[in-house]
């Protein structure tokens, strides 16, 4: 016999979302996160329907010395084309227009499905900015760990900071500095496309096909898209510190010193007036900081009021945001 995809809310659902008075209660999102890194990300439009080109300089001119009467061969810079590619992330919310309208709750009901719906595509959106990888899923976008994981070969290696982050281990995790701003790190969107999430109110459609079984349903249906992609144009403006979560002690006498990393790589970024710079750790990596902290209080982060009435934390005037998406079972580097 075939049955309802539980992709659906059923009755159940919605009986348990109202509250003694048959209206939508509101709900606690023990499963929404704190990724700022998407807030502070700067986005562009990029300059094709799929990706977005830039050009590097990859070499410059060097120039001689002459003597009187002697000859200068003429020179010239390089340049190397590097191509990104976007990731389209789409979902839909259905639900049956009968049990939508039931005590005339349909507009709540769908307003509270869609907060999880947003929630959902920013936790994907943060976790791929990190660790998206299109050698491995061609049809999504390729984030910073896979591009900042060599320090043998890569050219990018003296912006790859470890301490005691064995590779066999999986008790790893990192923190990022990025400096965002165009022509250094940036989002990307298709270009003649917007920005963001994009949500469209489809209304009443009919479902066909809905049991399996050849049968219709009436249905209210949201549309939820965002295309998005990541382009390290400079990789300079990065910097990865992966260190082993165990190893980190009070007194920091062993193991990773948290805040000479986080020094560390702040002399890595070329400018950091040239770019909106910020550091990014999940929960653990800021307990681990604290626990040095409390050791040694001059360790500790500054608390500043930025113009929007916010409480920041800072690390010698550049943010520290807290990224949930970050892993704390990394390899090590």
């Amino acid at each position: 016999m075939a049955t309802l995809a539980n992709t659906h809310p059923t009755l159940l659902d919605f009986k348990a979302s109202l509250d003694k008075n048959d209206k939508v209660a509101p709900v606690i999102e023990l499963l929404a996160q704190q990724n700022d890194i998407i807030n502070d990300m700067v986005v562009v439009e990029a300059n094709e329907l799929t990706g977005h080109t830039t050009m590097i300089r990859a070499g410059i001119p060097e120039p001689t010395f002459r003597k009187f009467y002697g000859g200068v061969q003429p020179s010239k810079s390089t340049r190397v084309k590097v191509r990104e590619g976007l990731g389209m992330m789409e979902d839909y919310a259905e639900i049956d227009a009968s049990l939508a309208s039931l005590n005339g709750n349909s507009a709540a009901w769908r307003m509270s499905e869609d907060v999880a719906f947003m929630e959902g595509f920013a936790q994907k959106a943060a976790r791929y900015i990190i660790y998206g990888n299109e050698a491995t899923e061609p049809e999504s976008f390729t984030g910073l760990a896979p591009r900042y994981n060599d320090q043998t070969t890569a050219q990018n290696a003296e912006n790859i900071l470890t301490s005691a982050a064995t590779p066999d281990s999986t008790d790893n995790t990192s923190i990022w500095l990025v400096g965002w701003g165009v022509g250094k790190i940036f989002g990307i969107y298709p270009k003649g496309s917007k920005a963001g999430i994009q949500v469209n109110d489809k209304g009443l459609v009919t479902i066909e096909n809905v049991d399996g079984a050849g049968g219709r349903m009436e249905a209210f249906r949201t549309h939820f898209k965002w295309d998005l992609g990541l382009c390290v144009a400079d990789w300079r403006y990065a910097v990865r510190i992966n260190f082993d979560l165990e190893d980190v002690t009070a007194s920091g006498s062993t193991g990773p010193v948290i805040a000479d990393l986080m020094a560390k790589a702040l002399r890595r970024i070329p400018n950091l007036s040239a770019c909106k710079p910020a550091f990014y750790m999940n929960r653990d990596a800021l307990d681990a900081h604290d626990l040095q902290a409390v050791y040694k209080p001059s360790l500790a982060f500054r608390t500043i009021e930025d113009a929007q009435g916010k409480f920041v934390d800072t690390y010698r005037g550049v943010p520290v945001r807290r990224v949930d998406q970050i892993l704390s079972t990394e390899a090590g580097i």
